[in-house]
């Protein structure tokens, strides 16, 4: 079931059905909070009411009361409900979304604002960092090619209580993906031979966290997740695996966004959050910046590329050389970062390893 955000049925907003759980409530509403987060979409009007109704559909579904006013009397009981209505079944109001005072939307209809909206993104996932729990793995799990459940035990809580948006990456220190499980000779590449195909430096890695960005014929699932199930030479694209679904897709590289661990290294004007790491959730071009999200601070910050050091064995493209302009476009993995430059080694082929300062590698 599709979610439909232009139903006013807050179980169509999530695409769930009447008679989902909890956790399935909680995880539709995650993956999508997570897709029309405002940080993730700056200057999207779209993504802004996006996100206040799938946070207000879930609000309203993920508390026992409210939800049994609504399956019996639809949005009106549960205003009723809120207001302290003698709504039969109902007992007491409970003034607002999950706790938090309601605002207005005009003709009385009482309506979720962005303020109240992130509000409840936050206190949903228990102050943690919801914009992970993909594929759960924790740092282990199996390979790509393998469906992961939602937390290290198989079941229960979707989020297990962690950071929702560091495991995106699986945690585990992985640098945003499953890279150990490349070349295990899982995921279509012959089996066995697998262990004998050479290593190619400047293709993303199988198992790679990525979202999908800048569609035309398919514009409905930009801003969805997926995970890199192999690359094809000769069209050069990537097949893609949605999150949560058996799709795959055939997508070039730049529709594809990685989602990787980064450590924030020289701002001056805010030098307590040199450091710091994050999590890529996205990439303004207009502003050349990356919005990057601190789980420790629970903060979004936008960064430069010259503040952000990938990690090691993050495949990136070439861009803004001036010196050597052969080398803009091509991809390359990064193999170590140079602190006292703020250089990376980048190895593009076999037999090519070059030096590039960090705001040279973008993904």
């Amino acid at each position: 079931m599709a979610p439909n955000l232009n139903s006013k049925d807050y179980y169509q907003i999530l695409g769930c059905p009447r008679n989902a759980d909890d956790a399935t409530l909680k995880k539709a509403y995650r993956k999508l909070a997570v897709k029309w987060h405002p940080d993730k979409n700056p200057d999207s009007q779209e993504a802004t009411e996006n996100f206040q109704k799938v946070s207000e559909a879930y609000a309203t579904l993920s508390d026992p009361k409210k939800r049994q006013m609504y399956d019996q009397y639809g949005e009106e009981g549960v205003k009723a409900h809120e207001a302290g209505a003698d709504v039969p079944g109902g007992g007491g109001g409970m003034g607002g979304f999950g706790g938090f005072p309601g605002g207005g939307m005009g003709g009385g209809s009482h309506h979720m604002s962005p303020e109240e909206a992130q509000q409840f993104f936050a206190h949903a996932f228990g102050g943690g960092d919801p914009f992970g729990g993909m594929f759960g793995m924790g740092g282990m799990g199996g390979g790509p090619g393998i469906r992961f459940s939602s937390s290290m035990g198989g079941g229960g809580d979707p989020f297990g209580g962690g950071d929702p948006f560091s495991a995106f990456l699986g945690g585990g220190g992985m640098g945003g993906s499953m890279r150990g499980m490349s070349g295990s000779g899982m995921h279509g590449m012959g089996g066995m031979r697998s262990s004998a195909v050479a290593k190619q430096y400047d293709v993303i890695p199988q198992g790679t966290i990525v979202s999908l960005k800048g569609l035309v014929n398919k514009a409905s699932l930009n801003g969805d997740r997926g995970v890199v199930k192999q690359y094809i030479s000769q069209s050069k694209r990537y097949v893609v695996e949605l999150e949560d679904s058996d799709e795959t897709l055939s997508v070039k590289p730049e529709n594809l966004l990685q989602h990787v661990h980064v450590r924030i290294h020289d701002i001056q004007s805010q030098p307590e959050l040199n450091g710091e790491t994050g999590t890529i959730i996205t990439w303004c071009p207009d502003k050349g910046r990356y919005s990057i999200y601190v789980a420790s601070l629970k903060k979004f910050v936008s960064l430069k590329p010259g503040n952000v050091v990938l990690d090691n064995g993050t495949v990136a493209k070439v861009t803004g050389v001036e010196s050597k302009p052969e080398l803009n476009g091509k991809w390359g993995t990064i193999k170590n970062w140079v602190k006292e430059s703020n250089k990376y080694d980048v190895q593009l082929s076999a037999s090519q390893i070059i030096r590039l300062k960090v705001e040279n590698m973008i993904l």
